[in-house]
C-alpha cells in the first residue's frame, strides 16, 4: 500500500515539473525580449562588431558627433540662423562696485608753529565749505608777540645806526631785521601781517590764521580758548576736486586690468549720468574671503557731485586689441568641450572643437579652431546637436562606407511600431518589420534599434544612449525591449542590414512620458 502511495506521488511531482517547464517555454517565447542584447555606448562607437552587454547608462557629455545633412526647408523648420566668424577690435568690460573716498594727496592740515590760545573761531563745525585764504580763526601767542615786539626793535635800531659812522655796526643791525623776519616766515606768520607790521610799527594781539586751500572741513579740532601747541591737528581740510574710488575685482579679471584704463561710474544719485576717469592703482593683495582685489581709481569731480562714502557702480574698460570672434550663442558647452556647428554650404553642418577665450558681451573670442569669414550656427544648437549625436550613433551600426552614397529607391520596405505608444520612462517593446519590394517577409537581417536623449549642458544633465538588438520572431518581424531612462525627446536610428550590406535606415523621434 506504501508502495502505490510513493509512485502515485512521483509521478504527480514529475506530471507538475514537465508542466511548469512547458509553461516557462511558452511564456520564454512570448517574450523573446526579455534579455535584449543592448549595447553599450562605447560598443556603439567601436562598431557594430562590438561586444554586447546589457542594461543602459547615461553618457557622458563626450557623447560622439557626425556631420549633419539638414535640407534648407529643415533649417527654416527649426529656426537655425547662421552667423559669421569674424575679427575685430575687442574691448571687454569688467563691472564692479565701489565707495568714494578722499583723494588722499588733496588733504591739507591746518597746524601752528608756534604755542598759543585760541581766540575766536569762524570755521566753526565739520563739512564747512572753504576757500584757499579764508579766515579760520584767532590765536594769541606769548612767543609770537615776543618776536614781533623784536623784529620792530631791531627796525628801530637799523634806522638809527644806519646814519652813524661805522657801517659795520648798521650791518648787523640790518642782520637783525632779517633774522626776525625769517623767524616770523618760518613760524608761518602770513605775509600780510609781517607786512602789517612793518608799516604801522604796532603789534597784534592776536593773528589771524587762514585756509591754506580751498575744500571741506572733515575734521576740526579748533575751539575756543584751547591751547595749541606746534604740531596740533586743528583743521582737516579735503579738496573734492579730484575722488578715489575703492573699487572690488575678482582675480580673474586682474590679468586683463592695467593702470591707465579707462573707467565710467554711474550712481543712482543722478540717473542717466555717468563720470568718467582712470585706473590709478592696483593694489598687490587678495581678499581671502572674497578673492578680490581692491583697486583704486580717480575721477574728476569740478561739480562736487560726488562725496566721500557714496555707493556707486563701475564699468572698467579693458581693450583687448584685435581678436577672432564669433556670437556666444553659437557655441555648445559640454562642460569639458567647446563645439561649433560650421556651415559647409547645401545644409552640410560640420561639428567642430573650437578653444575659447573670454566671453566679451554677447561674443566669445576664438583661440583655435576657426578662421574669420566661416559661418557657424548660432541658434537651436541643441536641436542640431541631437542630430550630430544620432548621426553618430548610427553610423556606428551602419558605417558610411557601406552606405551608397548615390540616393535610389529603397528596396526593403521597414515599419515600425512601439508598445506602448508613445513610448514611458522604463521598460518598452520595440517591433520592426522588413518587406520587399513584392511584399514578402525579408528574414535573417540584423535589425539595430539606438535611443539617444541628447545632453544638455546648460541644466547640469549628461547625454544618455541606449542600443538593442532585436530579436527574429519569423515572417520579417523583429522585436525587443528597450529601457528608456529618462523622459525627454529621444531621437531614434533603426539599422536593419545582412553581413556588411545595409538593406534599410529609419530615423524618428519619440517623446516618452516620466520624469527626468
Amino acid at each position: 500500500m506504501k508502495t502505490n502511495y510513493r509512485i502515485a506521488f512521483f509521478a504527480a511531482l514529475a506530471v507538475n515539473l514537465l508542466l511548469l517547464g512547458a509553461a516557462g517555454a511558452v511564456w520564454w517565447r512570448s517574450h523573446p525580449s526579455r534579455a535584449p542584447r543592448v549595447v553599450s555606448p562605447a560598443a556603439a562607437v567601436a562598431g557594430p562588431r562590438a561586444s554586447a552587454g546589457t542594461g543602459s547608462r547615461g553618457l557622458s557629455q563626450e557623447s560622439p558627433l557626425a556631420p549633419v545633412p539638414i535640407s534648407s526647408q529643415q533649417l527654416q523648420r527649426i529656426g537655425v540662423r547662421i552667423g559669421e566668424v569674424r575679427r575685430k577690435s575687442v574691448s571687454d568690460v569688467i563691472r564692479t562696485t565701489g565707495s568714494v573716498a578722499v583723494d588722499e594727496r588733496g588733504l591739507a592740515y591746518v597746524q601752528v608753529r608756534f604755542s598759543g590760545y585760541i581766540q575766536k573761531v569762524f570755521v566753526d563745525s565739520t563739512y564747512q565749505y572753504v576757500r584757499k585764504g579764508q579766515p579760520l580763526f584767532t590765536i594769541y601767542s606769548p612767543e609770537l608777540l615776543s618776536t614781533e615786539r623784536e623784529y620792530l626793535l631791531a627796525r628801530e635800531s637799523q634806522r638809527r645806526l644806519a646814519r652813524g659812522p661805522d657801517p659795520t655796526v648798521a650791518r648787523d643791525a640790518a642782520s637783525l631785521v632779517d633774522a626776525a623776519a625769517e623767524r616770523l616766515t618760518l613760524w608761518g606768520v602770513p605775509h600780510r601781517e609781517v607786512a602789517r607790521l612793518r608799516a604801522t610799527g604796532r603789534v597784534r594781539q592776536d593773528l589771524v590764521i587762514d585756509s591754506p586751500v580751498t575744500g571741506y572741513v572733515t575734521q576740526r579740532e579748533a575751539l575756543p580758548n584751547t591751547y595749541a601747541e606746534p604740531g596740533t591737528r586743528l583743521y582737516t581740510v579735503a579738496d573734492l576736486s579730484t575722488i578715489w574710488v575703492f573699487a572690488h575685482v575678482f582675480q580673474n579679471d586682474l590679468g586683463r586690468l592695467k593702470v591707465g584704463d579707462r573707467a565710467r561710474l554711474t550712481v543712482d544719485t543722478y540717473p542717466g549720468r555717468h563720470f568718467t576717469g582712470r585706473v590709478d592703482f592696483i593694489y598687490p593683495e587678495i581678499d581671502a574671503s572674497t578673492r578680490t582685489a581692491r583697486v583704486r581709481l580717480r575721477f574728476a569731480n569740478p561739480t562736487l557731485k560726488l562725496v566721500p562714502g557714496m555707493f556707486v557702480n563701475v564699468s572698467l574698460e579693458v581693450p583687448m586689441g584685435e581678436r577672432v570672434v564669433i556670437p556666444a550663442s553659437g557655441v555648445l558647452q559640454t562642460g569639458t568641450r567647446q563645439i561649433v556647428f560650421v556651415d559647409g554650404g547645401d545644409g552640410y553642418l560640420e561639428p567642430r572643437d573650437v578653444r575659447l577665450g573670454a566671453e566679451v558681451g554677447d561674443e566669445y573670442i576664438v583661440l583655435k579652431g576657426l578662421k574669420p569669414g566661416e559661418r557657424i550656427v548660432t541658434s537651436a544648437n541643441f536641436l542640431i546637436d541631437s542630430q550630430s549625436q544620432l548621426q553618430a550613433a548610427l553610423s556606428a551600426f551602419a558605417p558610411t562606407s557601406a552606405v551608397p552614397r548615390t540616393a535610389g529607391a529603397p528596396q526593403v520596405h521597414l515599419a515600425v511600431s512601439l508598445q506602448p505608444n508613445p513610448p514611458r520612462v522604463g521598460r518598452n517593446l520595440i517591433r520592426v518589420t522588413l518587406t520587399d519590394l513584392k511584399g514578402g517577409p525579408v528574414n535573417g537581417a540584423q535589425v539595430s534599434a539606438t535611443f539617444v536623449l541628447p545632453a544638455m549642458p546648460a541644466m547640469g544633465m549628461a547625454g544618455k544612449q541606449v542600443s538593442v538588438q532585436l530579436t527574429p520572431t519569423g515572417s520579417g518581424a523583429y522585436q525587443g525591449s528597450v529601457t528608456l531612462t529618462g523622459g525627454g525627446t529621444w531621437q531614434v536610428a533603426l539599422v536593419a542590414r545582412k553581413g556588411d550590406q545595409v538593406l534599410a535606415t529609419h530615423q524618428f523621434s519619440v517623446d516618452a512620458a516620466g520624469g527626468l
